[in-house]
């Protein structure tokens, strides 16, 4: 494989139901990976692109969380619905979905 042009890493991390830091799977984080993974396979994005599941990335209030290398742009409240969005505008179009962007005081 070559180097990625971009690296997403998205947060499977659970915790048990009632833990203080909640986590991104108690939010769907699982159907967030799950579309990132339908998504490259559909259009081919293998060759140019990885995504790789993780635990935690830190936010797990605001989860699921998204992680965009080599950029270093958090995403947070993430839904499967965003996962075009951040593909088509951030990884393809060099643009971060802004709405999506974790607060300052997150990340």
């Amino acid at each position: 494989m070559l180097k990625p042009k971009k690296h997403v890493l998205v947060c499977v991390q659970g915790r048990p139901p009632g833990h203080p830091r909640g986590s991104c799977q108690q939010k769907g984080c699982n159907e967030v990976y799950q579309g990132f993974l339908e998504a490259f396979q559909a259009r081919n994005l293998w060759n140019d692109y990885a995504v790789t599941n993780t635990g935690c990335l830190g936010p797990c209030s605001a989860g699921p969380s998204v992680l965009v290398y080599p950029e270093g742009i958090m995403y947070t409240g993430v839904a499967a619905a965003d996962v075009s969005a951040i593909i088509d505008e951030h990884l393809i179009g060099d643009t971060p979905v802004e709405r999506l962007k974790a607060p300052a005081d997150l990340w």
